[in-house]
């Protein structure tokens, strides 16, 4: 039975955050999908392509705590790793209500990526350990 790679959907709407966090995971070994648009984020969890997204804060006018409880809707075995840099607390707080995986912090320089690194990893490997996960079927 042959399974197929587990996708990361990175959704930011500055190019230059999309391509240097897509350029790390890219050169980590992942299948990475990128997107400007919530449109572009519910495509890849529909389709079953992103089991992993890192979201950024805003996206069409859509704050991300307004999108999650949907992406949510589409597929409970999503994991959500927020990346945002200056977020309030209360927004820190009803992301993580609705489900978030991880909030980490914006990559802003080199070397600065580590954290995500971890943080994506770890929601691969709980994904792994997750039988029940659409994606393993």
């Amino acid at each position: 039975m042959m399974m197929h790679m587990p996708g990361l959907l990175i959704a930011d709407e500055d190019l230059l955050t999309r391509k240097r966090m897509a350029d790390l995971f890219i050169n980590a070994g992942y299948q990475v999908t990128v997107t400007n648009s919530a449109a572009g984020v519910l495509y890849g969890i529909l389709k079953k392509t992103a089991q992993v997204v890192l979201l950024s804060t805003r996206f069409d006018e859509l704050l991300a705590t307004e999108l999650i409880p949907i992406l949510k809707q589409c597929n409970r075995h999503l994991t959500i790793i927020l990346v945002a840099s200056e977020l309030p607390l209360s927004l820190i707080r009803k992301a993580r209500s609705e489900g978030i995986f991880y909030h980490a912090l914006k990559p802003n320089r080199p070397g600065d990526e580590e954290e995500l690194r971890q943080a994506v990893k770890c929601a691969f490997e709980k994904l792994a350990q997750n039988p029940a996960a659409e994606w393993l079927q």
